[in-house]
């Protein structure tokens, strides 16, 4: 067995993070066995990155990120749901999305704002393609009588 000296600090993000593993699996850990967890679970960013995302946290405190782990698992659960292709994203510039969202707030028009006027327009554009359909067929029929 080898003897590795750490800090104080690092002995104690150990410590916690062997209490974190001894909660998911129900049994007892080991230092080893937190460290290989660490590794095995571990995601190596550039630093310039690491930097951006703690300059994002820090100015943009509002959105509720306290960490980079916070921040990285809603990116990776935005990026995952994005790439499943179960929905679309459409880029807008946010100037123009706003302008629509006062546009729509101050004509009173029935919607909620932009995502829910775009959503309904969808609707609508669906209703009247499928209403199209259904005259046809109906015309189709009426033709071979």
């Amino acid at each position: 067995m080898k003897t590795l000296k750490i800090s104080d600090d690092v002995h104690s993000k150990l410590t916690t993070f062997l209490g974190e593993l001894v909660a998911q699996t129900a049994k007892m850990q080991t230092y080893q066995d937190a460290i290989e967890a660490m590794l095995s679970q571990s995601v190596i960013l550039p630093q310039d990155l690491l930097i951006q995302i703690d300059d994002f946290i820090e100015k943009n405190k509002q959105l509720g990120f306290t960490t980079k782990e916070d921040f990285l698992r809603d990116a990776a659960r935005f990026r995952l749901r994005y790439l499943s292709q179960e929905y679309e994203h459409i880029e807008v510039l946010r100037e123009k999305y706003e302008q629509g969202e006062k546009i729509i707030m101050e004509t009173g028009m029935p919607f909620m704002g932009v995502a829910d006027f775009l959503e309904k327009q969808l609707d609508s554009l669906l209703e009247k393609y499928e209403e199209l359909k259904m005259q046809e067929k109906e015309q189709e029929k009426s033709s071979r009588r």
